[in-house]
């Protein structure tokens, strides 16, 4: 059975009311009546502990304490993930009573965070794939790019340049006559 992802505006929406459910971006433009793009997003609260978060949503999230159950097959497309909250800030070195370095700054605090994978409505998404990256750096307005480009143009998936050719029996491989779908080392 496959997962069966919501169809919403936001990752809040799709974590309470979700417009629609589907398993694949065609059922969910169908349901959502225009493009939609898959996504992972954080919904609710930051939590200090996971217990904290895997308490606050019981049932929507693979719990492996003792006496709590999975989620159905269809339904697992919420996660969790820690995040790091502080950054602790560059030190300059100091030269005091015999230390280069002051004392280490204080650890950064984690909290764990939902995270939401829903199809989002409203997307910008264009028909047309861009060009490859290694095509748009050889023009001559390259360094032009503007940021939303430069995003979209990271997160599509490359494309080959040729197809791919079969491989080759090396030198020392050999398929036996009574099962060919097999290489056999031969030295």
């Amino acid at each position: 059975m496959s997962v069966l992802y919501p169809v919403a505006a936001t990752a809040e929406e799709a974590l309470n009311r979700p417009r629609a459910r589907a398993a694949r971006q065609r059922e969910a433009q169908l349901a959502a009546g225009e493009a939609v793009i898959f996504t992972t997003a954080p919904a609710g609260p930051a939590f200090a502990t996971r217990e904290a978060l895997l308490d606050a949503y019981p049932g929507r999230l693979a719990d492996d304490r003792p006496g709590r159950s999975l989620p159905a097959a269809e339904d697992r497309w919420c996660g969790l993930t820690e995040l790091s909250v502080v950054r602790p800030e560059p030190v300059r070195p100091v030269n005091r009573d015999g230390r280069r370095w002051p004392a280490p700054p204080q650890a950064s605090a984690t909290v764990w965070r939902l995270q939401v994978s829903y199809w989002r409505i409203g997307a910008e998404t264009a028909d047309a794939p861009l060009d490859q990256a290694r095509e748009l750096r050889r023009e001559r307005d390259a360094a032009s790019l503007q940021p939303a480009a430069l995003k979209a143009l990271a997160r599509q998936p490359l494309r080959p340049v040729r197809p791919q050719q079969p491989l080759d029996t090396g030198l020392f491989e050999v398929r036996p006559p009574d099962a060919p779908h097999i290489l056999m080392p031969d030295e």
